[in-house]
This record gives structure tokens, sequence and C-alpha cells, in this order.
């Protein structure tokens, strides 16, 4: 289900005690090579984001997600190839409001920024095998489970592989409604 209470907006410095409410957590950052973050990182992250906006062409897009006002996650679209129109997702969403869509419906406005603002042809996200929940996310998103690649990143409890999933610019006029897909 897409919580349709979720919105999105650019993510700013003062966001930073929010989102250091949650990159700090183990459990949100667990199968990420970053984290958990400390302040300074946090801030580091985030005048990353802002800095990204004054590129061009801009390749980086970072968004404070926001539930019923209340910063609760993040989402960035990041172009990989401006040649093959290829993109990729990712978000981070505070533990204390897992299992109620915000992740879709993260996922779902960076898709459609991709697509329809930004050009994309193709988008693509990974996961960590062991993160079930993201998966779900992603097919509900409509993505398509390419396979897995071995090794990829190294994390606090060994190497990681990664699950691929992607998404084509016809197939995302299928975009799933308020219920999914």
């Amino acid at each position: 289900m897409i919580n349709t209470s979720v919105t999105l907006r650019e993510l700013v410095v003062g966001d930073c005690p929010a989102v250091h409410a949650f990159a700090s957590l183990p459990e949100a950052c667990r199968y990420q090579a970053w984290g958990p973050n400390t302040a300074e990182q946090t801030r580091d992250f985030a005048q990353g984001a802002v800095a990204a906006r004054s590129q061009s062409p801009r390749t980086r897009f970072v968004y404070a997600a926001c539930l019923d006002g209340e910063l609760v996650g993040i989402g960035e679209l990041k172009v990989r190839s401006l040649t093959h129109r290829q993109g990729e997702i990712s978000y981070l969403v505070h533990p204390r409001v897992w299992g109620r869509g915000v992740g879709t419906a993260i996922g779902a406005e960076l898709l459609d920024r991709g697509f329809t603002l930004t050009g994309l042809h193709r988008i693509y996200a990974t996961c960590d095998p062991r993160n079930v929940a993201s998966a779900r996310v992603l097919g509900r998103l409509g993505m398509t489970h390419e396979g897995r690649h071995r090794h990829t990143t190294r994390i606090r409890d060994g190497w990681r592989d990664s699950e691929v999933f992607s998404i084509l610019d016809q197939e995302w006029t299928h975009r799933p409604g308020p219920e999914g897909p």
C-alpha cells in the first residue's frame, strides 16, 4: 500500500537533526555500507545533497520524506548515465514508521520524478538479500527482479550481495495506485 500522506521536498541542511534521528540507529542502516552515522557524517551528507543542486547537469536529487509534516525518511535519485538515461533510487525510513507504506511512497515518487521530470529510460535499485522488506517495496513498485550481484559491498558483518531490481519508463505507465499493484 502506498501511503498518500507522504510528501517529498528537497533536503536542506536544517534537516540534519531529523535525519540523524534515524541515520544514527543501527537497525536503520543495518544493510548499508555506511552508518550508524555520527552527527558530523549526517551533516556532511546533507551538505553534499544541497551542493549537488548547483551541479550542471544535475545528477543527484535528495529529498526529505515527510509523513503528516514530520520528516521520517529520505529518498535519493541518482542519474548514473545521461547518455543511456539510467538512474538509481534509494531510500531510508525511520524504524518507528516501518510497515506504514512510507518506503513505497518514497520509491513511487522517486520513480515518477525520474521518468517524468528527468526523462530516464531505466531506473534500478539494489538491496541486501536479507532485507526482505525492502525487496517487497521494490516489487510493489512494479520493479523487476533482475538477479543477484555477489559481494558488491563490504559492510560491518562482511561482504554483502546485492539484489538488483529495475523498471523501464514504458512499464511505469502502469504505476501502482493507493492500494498497490
